[in-house]
């Protein structure tokens, strides 16, 4: 592992894989949301933006039988 990024509180390194490893001043490792957060600080990798829910299927079919129905009539429930 070679050292990439040293502050006061965190010493980054990167590792021959490309992922980084973070140790905290006490020489312990750095692990989940408290890493992200070091890493991101530093510019070294983006947050993960949650993905846009999906609409519901039963949603879907219900607007595409009113698409598909003749004017004047009401689909079937």
């Amino acid at each position: 592992m070679k050292r990439v990024a040293k502050t006061d509180e965190h010493t980054i390194y990167e590792k021959r894989s490309g992922r980084y490893a973070v140790k905290d001043k006490q020489k312990r490792w750095v692990r989940g949301d408290d890493k992200l957060a070091v890493l991101s600080a530093q510019g070294l990798v983006k947050a993960p933006q949650p993905k846009a829910a999906a609409p519901e299927p039963e949603a879907e079919a219900a607007t595409a039988e009113e698409a598909t129905a003749p004017e004047g009539e009401k689909p079937a429930e």
